[in-house]
């Protein structure tokens, strides 16, 4: 990812656009913020948010006309005139600061002595230039003086003007200025030669002694800068367009001015990098179901009253994006959203010294692509993370923590351990090949059995294959390791006769769909909606299911079809979850995201299942075993097609890692055996060393992903090399072994060949430059 493809991604992200409300006011104020602080009673705070963008915050609360009202996300729109009132009157109002700063070499003339004018003037005065102003009569204000003293009392007018005074702006009153020299007026050739720029600031409703622009040979002013044909002269307003007079975009055309007169100065452009000012188009996405809609609060003839402001300010809705940090735990537990991770990201791959902070945040990621679902501009977190891990181990960089256990399961799972490709019995080819997965394999071995049976007696020529799909190595960025997986299958599919393959598992479906567009897939459930039930199933009423789709047959609407028509056929009504089908929530385990950031995926689990007091059904292994493990009853959708004791196999806990391998294999030595009438290869000599282990050695070996062949090989170590260290006290022995890529430690005691293990743990982290576990 190069810079210009992080800002690119950046952009996608809305969260830090401003509301539509701060958009459409013309000098954008920012209503959420004050919003909060009123209703927290923080006035004083709320005057200051006002005052960082208007300058007179006591005229404007009385005369704006609220553009912001009509695009309030709220049913009644919130009373920000009212509020802004609310913290003026409320607030303590502190006096514009006198800059100490040295004031700038550069004059500025501004002609007219209206809002517009005194904006332009307050801002030039803040950025130190010396300003004078030039008013035609004997007081500023323009149009505000013509405004009702009800809605804007002279004090109130006079009090804020003389604010200009204060700022040291120089205002000659009763000065005409002309286009030609006559008796007593000040010319405006003479202003351009006496300062450094001149702004004339008195737009269509100018005096009948100021010209029109075209007539003094000026051409048209540029209605965005207010530049003119002589570089340092700008004028107000676009002359051949006539709207109704707006004094908040009046200022506003004041504001933009002043910032073309500063650019003018210091000789830069006046157009570039100038985006957003004045009224613009949010692009804030902001969902408003389930949000708290109310009516106004009334207010007295006077106005607001503190607690009525408080009130008011309560209603505002706060508008922000964050859909995808609602949805998803993962974004949510590292305090941001996806702008902020995507420059984190950016900074992990492209540092060149340093400790690289984002490890965590890119390997933490399930991958399952439901925030892409849900952005309003598919901005697909996954697909960066996916794409940095591959970055990380070309760089390498990939800490070996983060993988390492799912990598080893892989290896077990594509050995002769487990894997293995059969046509059906007296067959020399497969018109189809059933494709369990490991994770089914692991969970439920008896059903792929089942499964394999059913598909016998419904097709013709079933082969099987047993093996895992690889998507655990593209997960952890190791391309190589998944492009040899991918080449296994394929060369297998081939030495089957290219047969159709029936998958059981949501993530090889995605993993052959992706990546073997060459094979024709089919998912098992269609299979079993079109051939039914196996015979005896009961189909009477059986209760109420809550259905979690697998996160990679979130695009799979057949598949997801299927499975409700299979369900609601087994007897069960269903009451859809909140994250549902397209927009379905991961269980943890897509990305190795339960091994990478445990304490992230407990959270993701608990929070899934507490979303429906109902069981659940899934149709993925892993995901049952997730949920059933943290005690919500949840059945795979084989529990109900072969419906045997169903109850309890909603309740039964998944088995533990150790148990997984051992399922696989012993799945693959039954069917040898009693499909094909073969035998396994001998068993490992360490596969012979019997091991014992209270409870809780058994899930602290779970919790540190430290398989039971493990400890049997580092025992078997010990044992042969003598290399291994007694307590003279206990009797007891601490012996290590590194296999591959982790270094093991075991602490036992043993009688004979029976070994009590009673600790163990794991070094997996390589040291070496920048890289960090």
């Amino acid at each position: 990812m190069d810079q210009f493809q992080m800002h690119e991604l950046e952009a996608k992200c809305v969260q830090e656009c401003v509301p539509t409300c701060v958009a459409s006011c013309p000098l954008h104020v920012d209503v959420r913020a004050l919003c909060a602080e009123v209703s927290q009673e923080n006035f004083n705070n709320g005057l200051q948010v006002i005052k960082k963008t208007l300058p007179f915050p006591g005229i404007v609360s009385r005369i704006c006309e609220q553009p912001c009202q009509p695009v309030c996300k709220q049913n009644e729109p919130i009373g920000i005139r009212d509020l802004e009132i609310a913290c003026v009157y409320f607030g303590a109002s502190a006096e514009e600061p006198v800059s100490t700063a040295q004031r700038r070499k550069q004059r500025v003339a501004i002609v007219g002595g209206g809002l517009n004018g005194m904006t332009a003037a307050f801002d030039l005065a803040r950025k130190r230039y010396p300003v004078v102003v030039f008013e035609s009569s004997s007081a500023l204000g323009g149009r505000l003086r013509s405004i009702p003293e009800s809605q804007l009392p002279r004090s109130v007018l006079d009090a804020e003007i003389g604010l200009l005074t204060k700022m040291g702006i120089e205002i000659r009153l009763n000065t005409t200025v002309s286009t030609s020299p006559e008796s007593g007026q000040v010319t405006l050739g003479q202003l351009q030669r006496e300062f450094d720029a001149v702004y004339v600031a008195v737009g269509r409703s100018f005096s009948p002694y100021v010209m029109n622009p075209k007539e003094m040979g000026l051409g048209n002013v540029d209605s965005f800068t207010h530049g003119t044909a002589i570089a340092n002269l700008f004028i107000c307003g676009d002359f051949e367009k006539e709207e109704p007079f707006s004094l908040i975009l009046s200022m506003s055309d004041g504001r933009s001015a002043a910032v073309s007169v500063d650019r003018c100065i210091q000789r830069v452009s006046l157009t570039a990098s100038r985006s957003n000012e004045g009224p613009f188009e949010s692009c804030l996405y902001t969902n408003t179901e389930g949000n708290k809609h109310s009516a106004g609060i009334p207010k007295g003839s006077k106005g607001y009253s503190a607690k009525e402001a408080v009130a008011e300010a309560a209603r505002c809705l706060k508008c922000e994006c964050m859909e995808c940090v609602k949805a998803c735990e993962y974004l949510s537990s590292f305090g941001g959203y996806p702008k902020k991770y995507i420059r984190s990201i950016f900074n992990n791959l492209t540092i060149v010294m340093g400790t690289r902070q984002a490890n965590k945040l890119i390997n933490s990621c399930s991958l399952c692509g439901q925030c892409g679902v849900i952005c309003p501009t598919d901005l697909d977190m996954g697909k960066l993370c996916k794409e940095a891990r591959h970055t990380m181990v070309e760089q390498k960089h990939m800490p070996p923590s983060a993988h390492d256990f799912m990598l080893s399961d892989l290896e077990f799972n594509n050995s002769e351990h487990f894997m293995m490709a059969r046509n059906q019995p007296g067959s020399d080819s497969s018109e189809y090949v059933f494709f369990p997965g490991c994770q089914l394999s692991a969970s439920a071995p008896e059903q792929v059995e089942k499964t394999y049976d059913y598909l016998r007696k419904h097709l013709q020529s079933v082969g099987l294959m047993l093996r895992c799909c690889g998507a655990m190595a593209d997960w952890a960025g190791r391309a190589d390791l998944f492009k040899n997986s991918l080449d296994q299958i394929k060369k297998q599919h081939t030495e089957m006769g290219k047969p159709k393959v029936i998958l059981a598992c949501s993530t090889c479906y995605e993993v052959f769909k992706e990546n073997l567009p060459e094979i024709e897939i089919v998912s098992l459930w269609e299979l079993f909606e079109q051939y039914g039930l196996p015979e005896g199933v009961s189909k009477k009423k059986a209760g109420v299911v809550s259905i979690h789709d697998p996160c990679s047959a979130r695009h799979e609407t057949k598949v997801q079809d299927s499975v409700r028509a299979l369900v609601q056929k087994a007897g069960y009504r269903i009451e859809e979850l909140p994250y549902n089908r397209e927009k379905t929530t991961c269980c943890s385990y897509g990305g190795d995201m339960w091994v990478s950031n445990p304490a992230v995926a407990k959270t993701v689990v608990e929070r899934r299942i507490s979303e429906s007091k109902n069981d659940y059904l899934t149709y993925c292994a892993t995901c049952r075993d997730f949920f059933a493990t943290k005690g919500k009853p949840t059945y795979h959708l084989l529990d109900l097609i072969f419906g045997e004791d169903v109850p309890a196999r909603a309740a039964r806990r998944g088995p533990d890692y150790s148990q997984r391998h051992e399922n696989r294999a012993r799945l693959k030595e039954r069917l040898l055996k009693e499909v094909w009438g073969e035998a396994m290869a001998d068993q490992a000599s360490y596969e012979s060393i019997h091991l014992s282990f209270s409870e809780n050695v058994r899930q602290l070996l779970e919790d540190r992903f430290i398989l039971v062949e493990d400890l049997q090989k580092v025992i078997e170590h010990a044992e042969k090399t003598g290399q291994k260290f007694k307590n003279p006290n206990t009797g007891c022995y601490l012996a290590h072994y590194k296999p591959t890529r982790v270094t093991y430690w075991v602490e036992y005691r043993h009688d004979g060949m029976d070994f009590e293990v009673l600790n163990a743990y794991s070094h997996r982290m390589e040291l070496g430059e920048n890289v960090r576990s």
